[in-house]
């Protein structure tokens, strides 16, 4: 089995580069975080065998990784991952003056206070009882169930599980149903901390393509019949980082294919409600499939804060997951299930502030953009950012050319399993126009800094986007 260095660094990426180029990309892995401070390396003679290369090409990168304090080499310790004094810290935190793209949320809605304050007499009718609220407030749960019927998958607040954010209810859902070994479909790009809970959970990923004009229905069908992942991970909605929606009849026909190759699928809906303007909504997936898991969360349209999400699945289904949960957590916080029943009652206000504002992140970066040469907006109706095709692979350079200019920004690669990914680049459209603004700035400062350098063909950047 291939080490987490080797997954991350992708074989095929990495052949042919020079010790100076192998050190960058470790360097780059390291910074975002992908490999973790005091990690151990595999050694020189294991990455040489893992990358068919020289001992002496992966000595002489991590000889220059020693000198510039990214890992430290001890006698029959190995080496391991470090940060030189006073870098910047994996994805970027601990820089007040950085602007940080790696994380695509917005600030609270307008709403917040006054929920919060409407919400008061309501935790306050609790304050006689344990406090504990394994399954969640009874309020909540018909609020949330109301909502999926309302979008057309009619659903039983017994059908429904409060939980501490989407990423905690996956995680339950792993904890409940996972198998270690077996495969999970997943798409390419993906959530990466969604990936993560699955390989975390024993799962080896099988990934099927996603770009800006959706999913290759035919692919994910082959996948599902051929390799029968035990689990499919999907964000058909305002796909993070894409932006692409799955049609009604793909939906339809994926949910029937996974339930006859004994597939479960988990469906995040955690941008579901992010639109801009893509117009008619299509059906959640549960809609066409019993069987169908889906997780959600108030943290996009209301605030990262607001750390309430959900589950949807059937009875049994809840049932396990109830049985399950108490092994790591007896519940979600109860004011803040308070505030979600007081949000979730005023959803047009709640999705009009948030369209508005996508609308003025995404104005933002489609102006930034146009001032750097050969890239383009792609079309972008709604979710949390716009996925951009940079024609060349340099997302992981143009990544820490960024953090010269004090702009922390994922490589495509982060969102990808093995490495891959190396033309995209994730950019939000959830921050202030102001603050996008600025990013831009930095970014096409970082940008033209790259081109200087030689690293960026310009015959390969001319119709660079993808629309």
């Amino acid at each position: 089995m291939a080490s987490r260095l080797v997954t991350h660094l992708g074989v095929t990426n990495v052949a042919g580069a020079t010790a100076a180029q192998l050190a960058e990309r470790i360097r780059a892995l390291i910074l975002d975080g992908r490999l973790t401070v005091g990690e151990r390396l595999p050694s020189e003679r294991g990455l040489a065998i893992e990358l068919r290369r020289s001992r002496s090409t992966m000595t002489r990168a991590y000889d220059l990784l020693e000198a510039d304090g990214y890992v430290s080499r001890l006698h029959g310790g190995g080496t391991r991952v470090a940060l030189p004094h006073g870098s910047p810290s994996p994805a970027g935190h601990g820089d007040d003056d950085a602007v940080d793209l790696s994380i695509a949320s917005m600030d609270s809605t307008p709403c917040l206070y006054d929920a919060t304050v409407r919400s008061l007499p309501r935790l306050a009718a609790m304050r006689g009882t344990s406090g504990y609220s394994l399954r969640g407030l009874p309020e909540l749960r018909e609020a949330v169930a109301e909502r999926f019927t309302q979008r057309g998958a009619p659903t039983s607040p017994d059908e429904i599980i409060i939980t501490s954010g989407a990423l905690n209810a996956v995680n339950l859902v792993l904890t409940a149903i996972g198998r270690r070994g077996e495969r999970a479909l997943v798409e390419q790009p993906t959530f990466p901390h969604a990936l993560e809970a699955l390989q975390r959970h024993g799962y080896r990923p099988v990934p099927t393509p996603v770009d800006v004009d959706g999913w290759d229905e035919r692919h994910v069908a082959d996948v599902l019949l051929r390799s029968r992942p035990h689990v499919a991970y999907l964000i058909p909605d305002f796909h993070n980082p894409t932006g692409a929606t799955l049609p009604d009849e793909e939906r339809e026909r994926i949910a029937t294919t996974a339930r006859s190759a004994g597939t479960r699928l988990i469906v995040d809906e955690t941008t579901a409600e992010l639109d801009i303007d893509r117009g008619a909504a299509p059906l959640p997936v549960a809609a066409y499939s019993p069987d169908v898991i889906t997780v959600g969360s108030m943290s996009k349209i209301a605030w990262g804060g607001m750390r309430v999400g959900w589950i949807r699945a059937a009875r049994p289904v809840i049932d396990l997951l109830l049985a399950v949960r108490p092994s790591f957590e007896l519940g979600t916080a109860l004011l803040e299930q308070c505030i979600a029943v007081e949000l979730l009652d005023d959803m047009p206000a709640l999705t009009a502030h948030v369209r508005a504002r996508l609308r003025a992140g995404r104005d933002a970066v489609a102006a930034g953009l146009s001032a750097l040469d050969g890239i383009e907006m792609p079309r972008t109706p709604g979710g949390l950012s716009a996925w951009i095709d940079l024609g060349a692979p340099v997302s992981t350079s143009l990544s820490l050319a960024a953090r010269a200019h004090g702009l922390v920004l994922p490589p495509g690669p982060r969102f990808s399993t093995g490495g891959v990914l190396e033309r995209g680049l994730r950019i939000p459209i959830t921050l202030t126009p102001e603050r996008t603004a600025e990013a831009m700035t930095r970014l096409s400062a970082a940008w033209h800094d790259l081109r200087r350098g030689g690293a960026v063909p310009s015959q390969e950047l001319p119709h660079a986007a993808v629309v």
